[in-house]
């Protein structure tokens, strides 16, 4: 592993495989929504057959390229705690690393949409004062949710400048 995106603590927390489901199902239902809606219209007024299997191929061209795109996304996020931070990593092409110290953090949400509630997934949002801060976790497990928000809630508490 590149030494620049290292671990602070002793490993990094990864996020649910159950993100890369949903990025996947997502995917593909809204590729194939908008191929059939496109293919139809073409066929229904234009009839030219051959762009119908245009967009057939380009269509699959892209589901695959979502298939492969939602394993790697959901394999860069992850977190890690040590005693004075929360440590984000994510990105594949451009990764990034972001540390949040304790003492800096006003308030934690938990957000889960229905569909990421059906899958036991929520994102945590971490807030400072900075607007610069982009400190979000999808696809953490709901009780791993939980657990973090009560922790970072209690850490930001206690370090003085936060909740």
């Amino acid at each position: 592993m590149d030494p620049l995106f290292a671990p602070p603590a002793e490993s990094w927390h990864p996020v649910s495989t159950k993100l890369r489901t949903l990025h996947r199902l997502l995917f593909v239902v809204w590729t194939l929504v908008i191929a059939i809606v496109v293919a139809a219209v073409v066929a229904l007024v234009l009839q030219w057959w051959w762009l119908v299997a245009l967009i057939v191929f380009a269509a699959t061209v892209v589901i695959v390229w979502g298939w492969l795109w939602s394993a790697r996304n959901q394999a860069a996020w992850g977190y890690a705690e040590n005693a004075e931070d929360l440590w984000i990593r994510h990105g594949v092409a451009w990764r990034q690393i972001v540390a949040v110290p304790y003492g800096r953090v006003q308030y934690v949400d938990v957000a889960a949409g229905p569909l990421e509630r059906s899958y036991g997934i929520a994102t945590v949002s971490l807030h400072t004062a900075s607007s610069q801060t982009s400190a979000v976790i999808p696809g953490v497990p709901a009780d791993e949710a939980t657990r973090l928000r009560d922790r970072l809630t209690e850490l930001g508490k206690t370090r003085g400048s936060g909740i």
